[in-house]
């Protein structure tokens, strides 16, 4: 299978108003409060997009349930059994706990932005119990694992240029030697690139916010392999490029990694984010501070960063049930 350049087409963003299912003042309200999330806001493009296919969602379910589309007047007459009724609904179609409390969070923020110009209420969301938030821990990698899924040798015979294998390695090298996500990894330019004697890399993560995290030797040279055999001037543009010279897509990574996958026998939890989350599960193994790991991820709280204590015992259990003599 070829590798292929990211120039493949995005969804956009709804940022037009014929998009939503609602009186035209609300349908034109909808569409000036992505452009709001996307500008003032400073919401990822992916947040923005999410944010706006959970509103066209709620708008067209207000049209079926109404019997019309939804303007100010059924906007400020929504009940809780309203807002329940959506969740039902949405539940039905698929969605899990996580995407209900997104969903439910994309609504109540819409309507606030509306209630500020008396176009609805929001009390309506006080008595509606949201979705329990599922406590799955995040998949770490072993360290062997981790290592396989980044050693560009695994990849040794596949039929693929050689730039192309040094390329996937180098962006896997950042998820676990720096801990970023690979939309970060991938926003890197070329005049960025931390090689030579750049020992650290400044990247924008969630919500614009910037930070600055080291880079250690193995992964400056796996980044240093990757240009050397990379055939595209890089001047000026982004630092890891498909196929064609355009800017990597995530999903190229993605699917090395599955084919990694099923080579190395690993379980289908390892995936390029398994290796940001194997970064701060291993530090922690080896001493690291929670505040320290809090910045290196870019967390905004730290209760966010907490969850990989729970994952490290976890970890420690397994291992003891495994290993203990008098545990079988």
């Amino acid at each position: 299978m070829r590798d292929s350049s990211s120039k493949a087409p995005r969804p956009k963003p709804l940022a037009d108003a014929a998009c939503f299912s609602a009186a035209p003042e609300i349908a034109d309200e909808a569409a000036l409060w992505l452009r709001h999330l996307a500008g003032e806001r400073r919401a990822s493009p992916h947040t923005t997009e999410a944010y706006g296919r959970d509103l066209a969602a709620f708008l067209s379910f207000l049209t079926d349930h109404f019997g019309e589309r939804p303007g100010a007047a059924q906007l400020r007459s929504l009940q809780p059994a309203d807002v329940r009724a959506f969740l039902a609904k949405r539940r039905r179609d698929g969605l899990e706990s996580r995407s209900l409390l997104r969903a439910l969070a994309a609504v109540r923020n819409f309507l606030r932005f509306l209630e500020k110009k008396g176009l609805a209420r929001t009390d309506a969301f006080g008595a509606v119990r949201p979705p329990k938030r599922p406590h799955s821990l995040p998949k770490a990698l072993t360290i062997p694992d981790a290592r396989d899924l980044i050693d560009p040798a695994q990849r040794a015979g596949e039929a693929r240029e050689a730039w192309v294998i040094a390329r996937d390695a180098a962006v896997l090298a950042l998820l676990y030697g720096a801990g970023l996500r690979i939309s970060e990894a991938l926003s890197i330019g070329r005049a960025e690139a931390p090689v030579g004697a750049a020992d650290r890399v400044t990247i924008l993560g969630k919500g614009g916010k910037s930070r600055t995290v080291p880079v250690i030797a193995p992964v400056r040279e796996a980044i240093e392999a990757y240009l050397a055999l990379c055939p595209y001037d890089l001047a000026g543009g982004p630092l890891f490029v498909g196929a064609r010279g355009g800017p990597l897509s995530p999903r190229i990574v993605q699917l090395a990694v599955q084919r990694l996958r099923g080579a190395l026998g690993l379980p289908e939890s390892a995936t390029p984010h398994a290796l940001r989350h194997s970064f701060a599960t291993h530090l922690l193994g080896k001493g690291g501070d929670l505040r320290t790991i809090q910045e290196l991820l870019g967390h905004a709280s730290l209760s966010t960063t907490q969850i990989y204590t729970a994952v490290d015992k976890a970890r420690l259990l397994d291992a003891y049930k495994s290993a203990h003599p008098r545990v079988k």
